[in-house]
């Protein structure tokens, strides 16, 4: 893959070298360094790919994925297993480091480096013909980056955030999340419509390379998935915007919406995800494992994914990160690690008295191709959207049949594994087959689509979306730990994230108003808005 994550400057100086010259009329000119950045010369494409990198995860060792996605929401949704000692997610304990890592600090996470930028796109190329479709595709950028924060936290700063340069605004109000998802739609709607086909040249896209038609479907996918986070609140107008984008989304794993990374820029372009499984800064190599959950699902249907992501004897050992060549495929090796689970002094805790447990490498690993540096993180995908039409097909009998809709979007959670790499790869026909013998049961069909939904998005390593469809929805229906030692719900799998306590001592009195307006309180077991 071609090189193109360019170093960005951040804002848009100009650097005037003043003399003690006599004036010329082309004084300007002739003090003006030709190197630096104006709002002449400047490029904004740069800036999308900065941005579509860094919703991928942080650049400072990707703490916010390593905390968010992998810690907490990977183990509450049963996906990953592990008995690292500060996973706190499947033990439901409160580290506040950790839940308010992906809000970030002003140097790092997602406000400081995913909203401040697009905020900049966006306002940047406003008004600017030469520009539009850059324009339209960070409005809908920046709609996926808030979907995220909100549904992690619920009420935020959204229509003044990232404004401290632009606007002089330091301290952001927190928009309910009410009216965030209602603009959300309406700016996703909008921008959608707005792209046109053009000669403009979109080089700082590292997602679908310019390609207008794909970002259509993409934009109309996304509108699909805002407008079914409503079902619970706002079902009219969960199904109004569904009504809008019949026949306008993703066809096929073609239009999947993912980011190849690389190797050659260290930590910053390679996979998040990859950096903390293969080991770099813990022994997650060894001790984080598919769940007992997860596994047990597929091997209930006999379902094809478990011979290809599913790996045993990946590490021998927790003081070598050395990948075992001759690891275990077959699937009737795999075995999940109960969630749960530690290495501490009490038996009831200590993995080794899982029934089951042998020796902590016959546990299964993510296979090595999912958790290569270069491998792709996935954002948004066909599999995806047909499940959530197989379910607005169920509900509201609209776009299409739900049983061709859940056939459509199985299969395609399977076939997509050839987008890590060629060794995953599951045929057509192997899908067909089992599709035909796991057909879409109409008297449990809500739980049987979303359960398909809770397996691809594990499969796709996306578990802030796992665990945003599974609040939304219940299913699949996930037995809790219990009272784990120290935990924070009493044993409920938790709902949302607090609230990062810097907000108190930095933006006081708007933080207080958010905070005193969760519904359950500010904690892990308060609710977002369209969480009832």
């Amino acid at each position: 893959m071609r090189k193109i994550f360019k170093p960005i400057i951040s804002g848009l100086a100009v650097t005037l070298l003043l003399s003690a010259g006599s004036c010329t009329k082309d004084f300007e000119k002739i003090n003006t360094d030709p190197n630096a950045y104006t709002n002449e010369n400047f490029n904004p494409n740069y800036l999308l790919s900065t941005s579509q990198l860094t919703y991928t995860g942080s650049t400072d060792f990707a703490y916010d994925t390593w905390r968010a996605n992998l810690i907490y929401a990977s183990t509450m949704m049963q996906g990953f297993s592990t008995v690292v000692s500060y996973w706190a997610g499947d033990k439901y304990i409160l580290n506040e480091a950790y839940t308010t890592a992906y809000w970030g600090t002003s140097a790092v996470g997602a406000y400081s480096e995913q909203v401040r930028n697009i905020a900049d796109l966006v306002y940047n190329t406003k008004g600017k013909p030469e520009y539009n479709n850059l324009h339209q595709i960070a409005r809908i950028w920046k709609a996926l980056i808030f979907a995220r924060l909100t549904d992690l936290y619920g009420d935020i700063p959204y229509s003044e955030a990232g404004l401290g340069y632009h606007g002089k605004i330091y301290t952001p109000k927190y928009d309910k999340q009410q009216d965030i998802y209602n603009d959300l739609l309406k700016e996703v709607d909008e921008a959608t419509n707005a792209l046109t086909a053009s000669n403009e040249n979109l080089v700082g896209d590292v997602i679908y390379r310019g390609d207008i038609n794909k970002w259509k479907k993409f934009g109309n996918s996304f509108i699909l998935r805002l407008a079914m986070r409503l079902i619970k609140v706002d079902e009219n107008k969960a199904k109004e915007y569904a009504n809008k984008v019949i026949n306008k989304t993703m066809t096929s794993n073609d239009d999947n919406a993912y980011l190849k990374h690389e190797t050659s820029g260290a930590r910053v372009t390679q996979n998040r995800n990859s950096q903390v499984l293969l080991g770099d800064g813990g022994q997650e190599h060894f001790y984080t494992k598919w769940s007992k959950t997860f596994i047990d699902f597929l091997k209930k249907s006999n379902d094809p994914r478990l011979a290809k992501i599913a790996v045993t004897k990946l590490y021998l050992s927790d003081g070598n990160k050395d990948q075992n060549a001759s690891f275990i495929t077959d699937p009737a090796k795999q075995k999940g690690m109960p969630n749960g689970k530690d290495l501490g002094a009490k038996p009831e805790y200590n993995i080794a008295s899982d029934p089951n447990f042998t020796k902590m490498d016959e546990y299964s690993s993510a296979h090595p191709e999912m958790i290569k540096r270069e491998a792709p993180t996935f954002i948004l995908t066909y599999a995806e959207t047909e499940l959530l039409w197989a379910e607005a097909a169920q509900r509201w009998s609209i776009g299409g049949s739900a049983s061709q809709h859940y056939k459509n979007g199985v299969k395609a959670g399977l076939t997509y594994l050839n987008q890590y790499s060629s060794t995953l790869g599951i045929s057509e026909a192997e899908a067909e087959e089992y599709v035909i013998k796991n057909p879409l049961n109409t008297r449990d069909a809500l739980n049987q689509i979303n359960s398909q939904y809770w397996a691809h998005t594990i499969t796709m390593l996306d578990f802030y979306e796992t665990w945003s469809n599974w609040r939304r929805t219940g299913y699949p229906i996930l037995i809790s730990i219990g009272n784990y030692p120290g935990n924070a719900t009493g044993g409920t799998i938790p709902r949302r994230f607090p609230y990062p306590v810097m907000e108190a001592a930095e933006n006081p009195e708007n933080y207080k108003a958010a905070s005193n307006a969760v519904t359950g309180g500010d904690k892990l077991t308060g609710r977002v808005w369209w969480d009832k």
